[in-house]
């Protein structure tokens, strides 16, 4: 009996930790977000090939890229997630997500 108490708490603690992380392997960014929505559109409006197939399984390049930005800069951050990639400062970030979301060249 105890075994199979354990085994349905593991199974639904399981279920509850998939939830939590999206697609990609991050945190769900909350829906109707922002920072997250003006970083689609800044990606689209500035580089081309966001609208493509990345490699997260429902998500385009711009999407899985925006999704790993919002996830990887300091909850605290505020400003443009793209801007911040162009500078020093954000080009690890940069160039984490964009690995992440296959659009890279490289």
């Amino acid at each position: 009996m105890e075994k199979a108490l354990l085994s349905a708490l593991t199974l639904t603690l399981l279920g509850l930790t998939g939830q939590a992380v999206a697609r990609g392997g991050y945190n769900d960014v909350p829906p109707g977000d922002a920072q997250y929505k003006q970083c689609i559109r800044y990606a689209n409006s500035n580089y081309d090939g966001g609208e493509a197939p990345s490699p997260v399984p429902g998500q385009n390049k711009a999407e899985a890229y925006c999704e790993c930005m919002w996830n990887e800069t300091p909850d605290n951050f505020r400003g443009n997630l793209v801007k911040f990639a162009e500078t020093a400062r954000g080009a690890k970030t940069n160039k984490i997500c964009e690995k992440h979301s296959g659009w890279t060249d490289y």
